[in-house]
Parts: structure tokens; sequence; C-alpha cells
């Protein structure tokens, strides 16, 4: 509709007194709530962050531990098998030998058998060698020390052939043992496979909730797993059981400001992360250069920093133990790849940092 100059002028005046927005303003008004308050935006966004990070985390948490059980059963059967393989081979020889001995036994029955059909006089009967031998005795002697010698050699062919038939049993059981054995190890490798496949997308799902996290400045819950790692029977640990190490402490580089303030482990997204000691939790953050970070106090008046995180375990103001998982390693922040980045600080802020080497290898957990 359109209004000339005079209406243009009075409609607001009539909006005024009849209290309702004029035309104009109420569109101002629609649009200030979503200009001013893009945090609230962001805040939806982080609410599904909020409520899908902590399970995925947990899924993460699940495979993680599933995998590395798949790869110690593996390992597990790996060496059943090659050890079933050595003993089927020892069976196999002892059965060669013990074939040569039959071999060797039946010999000698052979020869002890044409000794005595010499000796048998050509076909005369037994009672008439001794009606026409000199010394009778001997020959009865002699008979019987054939007899005997004839029964023992054939004693031994028997026991032979039994214990050949008792190592043939073996080795079909060895060989069986040894088949099974590996249909097992390759059922196993291929869980391992599916489980490490199932694993890296949940990995890289966690880091997509992470960086979303990260960007509406917002933590996702702690993730609270099934299991935990068993408690430590040492007062210190290294932040991550398997690892390699990456940039050092004071090292330069074009990521830093001025130097590297912590010791990096290069490892995979979803790794657990656990305290190096004893403490409480005084911050868990998101946001900023290190993205998602865990600062625990020690009571020794020690700080350590967990940063790059994909996901906590922790809440602020919880007390952990040495050895417990924190969170999951992650590349949120100002990060060039998968890792995590560790410090040890005299006071929780940055800035503080010392070398984290030595200070742990004082303690018995070197790196």
């Amino acid at each position: 509709m359109h209004l000339g100059p005079c209406q243009r002028l009075i409609v607001p005046v009539l909006c005024v007194l009849l209290c309702l927005p004029a035309p104009a303003a109420a569109a101002s008004a629609a649009a200030v709530p979503a200009a001013a308050h893009p945090a609230s935006a962001a805040s939806a966004v982080a609410g599904d962050t909020s409520s899908d990070g902590p399970a995925i985390g947990a899924e993460v948490a699940r495979l993680y531990e599933q995998a590395a059980r798949a790869s110690a059963t593996y390992e597990q059967g790996r060496r059943e098998a090659k050890k079933q393989r050595a003993r089927a081979l020892r069976l196999e020889r002892l059965i060669a030998r013990e074939r040569d001995e039959i071999q060797m036994l039946r010999a000698n029955v052979g020869r002890v058998a044409r000794a005595q059909y010499r000796a048998g006089g050509g076909g005369i009967a037994y009672t008439a060698k001794l009606l026409l031998a000199d010394d009778p005795q001997e020959l009865m002697d002699g008979h019987r020390l054939a007899w005997q010698a004839e029964l023992a050699v054939s004693r031994m062919l028997d026991r032979a052939q039994r214990a050949e038939r008792r190592l043939i049993e073996d080795e079909q059981l060895a060989t069986a043992a040894w088949l099974d054995l590996e249909a097992r190890t390759q059922q196993l490798a291929t869980i391992k496979r599916t489980v490490t496949a199932k694993l890296e997308d949940a990995r890289w799902k966690l880091q997509g909730t992470a960086d979303r996290s990260v960007a509406a400045g917002r933590c996702a819950g702690a993730v609270r797993p099934d299991e935990q790692a068993a408690p430590s029977t040492r007062p210190w640990v290294t932040p991550v059981e398997d690892y390699e190490l990456s940039a050092g402490f004071g090292g330069e580089g074009a990521r830093w400001k001025s130097r590297h303030t912590g010791q990096d482990f290069a490892v995979d997204i979803g790794t657990p992360v656990r305290a190096v000691g004893a403490g409480r939790v005084v911050s868990v953050a998101c946001g900023g250069g290190f993205g998602i970070e865990v600062v625990v106090g020690h009571p020794d008046g020690y700080y350590s920093q967990y940063a790059h995180l994909a996901g906590v375990m922790v809440d602020q103001g919880e007390r952990v133990r040495t050895g417990q998982w924190i969170g999951q390693a992650g590349t949120t922040g100002n990060s060039s790849g998968p890792h995590l980045h560790f410090e040890v600080r005299l006071t929780p802020h940055l800035g503080s940092g010392i070398d984290p080497a030595p200070w742990m290898r004082e303690r018995g957990a070197s790196f």
C-alpha cells in the first residue's frame, strides 16, 4: 500500500497512542534479537553438541577399548598358533625317528627269521633233531634263546607300532588344532579390522563435534565411559600410554607466538589422556589456541595442562587419581594434526610453564 507524506507522519503517532510498534520499528525489533544475540544461535548448535559430544565420546572410548582387546587377543592367538606349529613340527620329527627305528626292528626280525629257517635243518622236525643231536640239551637251549629273541623283537615291534599309531593321532590332533588356530587368527584379524574402521569413523565424528563445541565457545558435557583405566600403582605416569614425541619444550615455529610451551605427543584422535598424577581439576575450557583443554592442580603446588583435546572426561572441581582418564586426544584449536599438548606449570595460567621432561623424569615417569 502506498502512503502519502502526511500519512507517513500520522501512522507512527497513531501507533504510539495505540501502544503498537510502527511497521518499520517492528521490522527493526524483529531483526535486533538475531543480530544482537548471535550466541543464541550458536548456543542452539552447542546444545546439540553438548548432547551429542558425550555420547560420541563414550562410543569412541568403548571402541578404543574394543580395538585394544581385539589387538591383544589377535597377538595372543598369533603367538599360540606359532607355538602350535612348533609342536606339530616336533611331533613330525619324532614320528620320523620312530619310523626309522621300526624299520631297523623289522630288519632285525627278518634276520632272526632267516637264521631260524637256516637252523631248522631243511624242514626236519624239531623232535627228529632232538633224537639225532649229539647234545640235545644244547639244542634245546639254543632253540629257547632263539625263541626268546624272536619274542623280544616281536614285542619291541608291537610297542613301536603302537607308538607310531599314537604319534600319528597326536599329529592329526596337532594339525587340527593348528588349523583351528589359523581360522581363529583370521577371524580375530577380521574383527580387529572392523573395530578399527568403526573407531576411525567415530574418531572423526568426535573431532567434528569438538570443533563445533570450540567454535561455539562452550564445552560439551564430560564423557563417562563404562570402563576406566585400572588404578595406577605408581604416583606419576606419562599423559598417554602409547605415543611418539613430536614438538618439544622451547621450540620455535610459525604456529607459536614466541616458543613452544610444552611437550607434544603424537597420538590418534580419541586416545585416552590420563592425569599424570593425583590432584583436582581446576579448569575445563573450550576455545582459543588450545582448543579443548583441562588443567589439573597437584598437591605439590604444580599444575599440568592437557590441550587440543576432542573430549573431556572430568568436570571442573573433580578430584582425579594418577592414571585416570581425563580426556580424549584430538586436534582442536591451533593444531596442525592429532596430538596431545602437555604442559607443567607453576600456576594454572599460560606463561608459567616449565620444561616437563626433567620434571617428569624426577618423578619416575620419563618420556
